[in-house]
């Protein structure tokens, strides 16, 4: 679920302006699964652009504050969603974790990072949903050591049917400050996009693993 139409559309819009989403349904990009994308998607790319992160961080904060009251700690799932984690974090003044998506083979052996949340509330943090897998699996760390995990907040969601399935699953609750319908319009009223472009890169959501141009 987006927060609201306006900062979806304005999230697309800043994502588009410096690349961190890059729409070629032409020339499409091969993803690591294998599966041929007419998307790409980086948000760390964000974290360089002081101006667009603070919008981001801002939003995000505002509305863990509005949902979720006062939680204890924000976690960040790793690498994707430090940086903004931590940001989010420090805009709430409140204590910051990263979650690995498995534990380290030395040292400490850790997986989280940080002061573990034991008992403790907490709100987690993600630059991008796919499968959402990934985000599930430090999700599922964290409540191994007893932590409360109230939901998680993202800044954007292909909104594959497998991940609202895998959510609905985990009985977790997933907002994001934008998502793949209104990336859409968003591209298509800026003249990013033609409409032919448009319906193609609509077709790659409805199968991706089995689309082709």
């Amino acid at each position: 679920m987006i927060f609201n139409k306006n900062t979806a559309k304005k999230t697309a819009e800043l994502l588009l302006q410096i690349n961190a989403i890059k729409l070629q349904p032409q020339e499409p990009f091969t993803w690591a699964s294998g599966w041929k994308s007419p998307i790409y998607c980086d948000n760390r790319i964000t974290l360089s652009y002081p101006e667009i992160r603070n919008y981001l961080k801002e939003h995000l904060a505002q509305f863990i504050k509005e949902q979720y009251g006062n939680p204890d700690v924000i976690a960040g799932v790793a690498t994707g969603a430090i940086g903004i984690g931590m940001l989010v974090a420090e805009t709430l003044d409140l204590p910051f974790i990263y979650v690995r998506p498995e534990a380290k083979k030395h040292g400490r052996k850790n997986q989280i990072e940080g002061i573990v949340p034991t008992g403790k509330n907490v709100v987690v943090v993600e630059d991008l949903i796919s499968t959402g897998k990934s985000s599930l699996n430090a999700v599922k760390a964290l409540k191994e050591v007893d932590a409360n995990v109230m939901g998680m907040v993202a800044i954007f969601n292909y909104g594959f049917d497998i991940a609202v399935q895998n959510f609905e699953e985990a009985a977790l609750s997933l907002h994001t400050l934008s998502n793949y319908e209104n990336l859409l319009e968003q591209a298509l009223d800026a003249d990013y996009i033609t409409k032919e472009q448009q319906e193609a890169l609509q077709s790659w959501r409805t199968n991706p693993a089995a689309w082709n141009i």
